[in-house]
């Protein structure tokens, strides 16, 4: 079968230019290879999805000359794997959870935010991922749980097992996270009955039967969680490759302080599409510095493996040079 790859933006900010870069590298993956690229929504964070800004999004990506086979804006239902929202999906995380239930891999947990932080020796986890959980509920009694459950509805986390998660990456080659050690059992399904990002993501790559998941470096740790997922429901893990990210010249994540614009931004200012595409090319040693292409014109020979292993560093005079 051919490859299948996906790229899966959040309708909850502007597509900036890091993640066009990350886009154009996993569409090049799938096309040098004569695969399948689908588009999927994730727009589960629903007071954080904004009205309108997923139809910009793939307007933008279209812009840029990117294009896909399947997708929630294409003719009928989009493709076979249809819906390619994930807020239209629900029911397929619940089954998920369900199986997890069965095979007794997840359990309730009763606890809020605010009591995991002051939980006694929780040492903070990946970034942005909050203090470790401590493993409260995890062994909570059947009465013990229909207790608590008359007056909060609980989340459910996975019961991660000790030692590391290795795998292959693609990009970085060989590596390893100890998700007990820094994450402790994560949530797979909120309290209010919405499936977590990890179940989700797990879920629909292997609905999609996508093959080959690239994207952004700093989803790594996420990777050992998803795999621990995949191998709790019994499914088959697609291929990884996690490219650098495009930051600030002072090694930050990108922000208005570097001269960053949306991609948005960039085409309602005039901007020339082939030369974003080239600006992006060049950042990965695709294209000479100054060139304008079309991604299709990258295709021919890319080999993901070849990207640099280094963050790409976007300066404002960069910014400043896509508008002349």
């Amino acid at each position: 079968m051919p490859p299948r790859g996906r790229f899966a933006p959040s309708p909850t900010g502007p597509l900036h230019l890091g993640n066009a870069r990350t886009a154009l590298l996993s569409w090049l993956d799938v096309r040098a290879r004569g695969g399948v690229y689908v588009m999927r929504v994730e727009d589960l964070d629903g007071p954080r999805v904004r009205p309108g800004l997923e139809d910009r999004i793939l307007a933008e990506l279209r812009w840029l000359g990117l294009d896909w086979d399947e997708g929630p804006d294409l003719p009928g239902a989009g493709g076979p794997h249809a819906p390619y929202r994930q807020s239209e999906r629900s029911a397929l995380y619940a089954a998920a959870l369900e199986r997890l239930r069965e095979a007794r891999a997840v359990y309730p947990c009763f606890c809020s935010r605010a009591e995991i932080a002051r939980a006694s020796q929780a040492p903070h986890g990946p970034a942005d991922d909050g203090p470790r959980y401590p493993g409260t509920c995890r062994e909570l009694g059947a009465a013990e749980v229909r207790e608590r459950s008359m007056s909060r509805r609980p989340a459910w986390r996975l019961r991660v097992p000790p030692g590391p998660v290795e795998f292959r990456d693609e990009v970085h080659g060989s590596i390893a996270f100890d998700v007990q050690a820094t994450a402790g059992d994560f949530v797979v399904m909120r309290a209010d009955g919405v499936g977590a990002y990890q179940l989700a993501v797990t879920v629909d790559d292997a609905a999609m039967a996508i093959t080959d998941v690239v994207r952004g470096d700093d989803l790594l740790p996420s990777t050992a969680r998803q795999l621990l997922l995949y191998r709790a429901l019994g499914l088959a893990a697609p291929r990884f490759g996690h490219v650098p990210l495009l930051v600030g010249d002072d090694g930050a994540r990108l922000a208005k302080r570097h001269g960053a614009r949306s991609l948005g931004e960039l085409r309602d200012a005039g901007a020339d599409p082939r030369a974003v595409v080239g600006f992006l090319a060049s950042t990965c040693g695709l294209a000479s510095v100054g060139a304008r292409v079309s991604p299709a014109g990258l295709v021919p020979g890319f080999r993901l493996e070849a990207i640099p292993r280094e963050p790409a560093i976007l300066r404002a005079s960069d910014v400043e040079a896509l508008l002349r």
